[in-house]
């Protein structure tokens, strides 16, 4: 990794770790700085979207051309995919509404209301609170267990590392 890309993981840990930002910015005498953490051997995303290829074949049927298949065959194979890609989603996530109210029903936001929870449209002028419509209700992780990349340190220091294969070529014989 570069030295922007080491300073700029250190800078995260800094906002996020109030203690290492004390070390960082007192450190007692003589004493070396704290090492950055570890890099991981593989990116989340790629987990993440390798367990989508593997329980649910996701990147097959996005990457298919389905010119040649009839609505039918696309129907069926869509509530399979949908159906897994849904099962894995629940099961790393545990996805809930940020709002439990129908969408389409009235809705308040109050003043002091978290951004991060609510995205306002339309036309917003004044000040909070705002009446309008739930457009939709978001969505948030109750967990987030991705699973750990079992592959070896080595793969991940390849030019193409083999921590980047999604998913590996299948040979029957």
């Amino acid at each position: 990794m570069s030295r922007l890309g080491l300073a700029f993981r250190a800078f995260l840990r800094v906002l996020r770790d109030p203690a290492f930002a004390e070390q960082v910015a007192h450190p007692a005498q003589g004493e070396a700085l704290p090492a950055p953490p570890k890099q991981p051997s593989r990116s989340d995303a790629l987990t993440l979207l390798s367990v989508l290829q593997q329980e649910a074949r996701l990147v097959d049927f996005l990457k298919e051309s389905l010119s040649s298949y009839d609505d039918a065959q696309i129907g069926a194979t869509v509530r399979d995919v949908h159906r897994d890609c849904g099962a894995v989603l629940e099961r790393l996530f545990a996805l809930r509404p940020v709002d439990s109210r129908a969408e389409g029903g009235e809705a308040e936001v109050p003043a002091g209301f978290d951004a991060s929870r609510i995205r306002l449209s339309g036309n917003v002028t004044g000040s909070p609170p705002f009446r309008g419509k739930l457009r939709h209700a978001g969505w948030e992780a109750t967990r987030c267990q991705i699973p750990e990349w079992s592959g070896s340190e080595d793969a991940a220091r390849l030019a193409r590392p083999a921590c980047w294969v999604v998913a590996p070529a299948e040979v029957e014989v």
